[in-house]
């Protein structure tokens, strides 16, 4: 799932050497934290958070085709 989440971010940047994602896991939850150029935080969480909403929805569904739970922080 962090590979899927880096895929995204990398392409919506415009410093994708600065994207990096780390992953904790906790039984079947697992939080992905997303850490960006401070200006290209507009264009992860886009207009109203439309896009943000878009990639969580995203590695929602990755997440439980594995039968867990994600849950994605921007930062």
């Amino acid at each position: 799932m962090k590979e899927l989440v880096e895929v995204i971010a990398k392409a919506l940047v415009d410093h994708p050497d600065s994207v990096s994602v780390t992953e904790k896991e906790d039984g079947k939850e697992t939080v992905l934290e997303l850490n960006v150029d401070p200006s290209d935080m507009g264009k992860v969480i886009g207009k109203q958070g439309r896009i943000a909403k878009a990639i969580r929805s995203v590695v929602k569904a990755a997440a439980s085709r594995e039968d867990k739970k994600a849950i994605l922080e921007i930062q």
